[in-house]
């Protein structure tokens, strides 16, 4: 099974983008699969963006990723 996070870009700099998968919790990860713009959200897998999201569905998303690690 592969598990895709939804992730804010933060920063875009070339191929590599600082994303935010809420909380606090940061990272780069490598954007040259998809066309990410700062603001935009895309969908992180290995350390790849591998999709881009409208806003409406990286929050829903998010939103569940935070109810399913609160009930671990």
């Amino acid at each position: 099974m592969c598990l895709a996070i939804p992730a804010k870009v933060l920063e875009v700099n070339g191929d590599v983008a600082k994303v935010d998968f809420g909380q606090g919790v940061a990272r780069e990860v490598n954007v040259m699969l998809v066309d990410a713009k700062v603001g935009e959200y895309v969908l992180v897998h290995a350390g790849y963006a591998i999709e881009k999201l409208d806003q409406k569905a990286a929050e829903e998303s998010l939103k569940t990723w935070r109810e399913v690690l609160e009930q671990t």
